[in-house]
């Protein structure tokens, strides 16, 4: 039987980089602010670990973008399927990715996408035409490198 998953990925500002992600893929913010007000409301956890995003309470620490097509809870809004999940750290990042993600927007599509995630933020790192291929190199707002196929 297959499992679930989602990527987490380390993050300065787990909100700034849900959005730039969820804008870049077509995704959408996870909203957890029935949950969130929930716990709150019960007394389950402090209001330290909030936050208000968008006008919605959310946590402080942790922000998600997940497929719009994919199922999700309603209860806490937590998808349930393609999900990128971005958990806040105290330390930058200081060496490459060892990880990392590839965006396909086919040739044809290449440019305008790279410069469409430029307008969202992005900045282009190297071109690299390789036998076996083409892509662009680019980096978040927080220096993770993706490419664009």
């Amino acid at each position: 039987m297959p499992l679930d998953w989602k990527i987490v990925i380390d993050a300065g500002d787990p909100h700034t980089q849900a959005g730039f992600w969820s804008a870049a893929l077509g995704y959408e913010i996870e909203d957890n602010s029935p949950l969130v007000e929930r716990l709150l409301e019960l007394g389950a956890v402090p209001e330290a670990i909030t936050t208000t995003v968008h006008g919605r309470k959310a946590w402080l620490d942790l922000a998600a973008a997940r497929h719009p097509d994919d199922p999700y809870e309603q209860e806490s809004g937590t998808g349930l399927g393609r999900r990128l999940l971005f958990q806040r750290v105290p330390e930058p990042k200081s060496v490459k990715n060892r990880l990392h993600l590839d965006v396909h927007a086919g040739p044809e599509r290449r440019e305008a996408e790279v410069a469409r995630l430029e307008r969202l933020g992005a900045k282009v790192l190297r071109k690299v035409a390789e036998p076996g291929g083409t892509w662009t190199v680019l980096s978040d707002p927080e220096g993770n490198e993706f490419c664009v196929q």
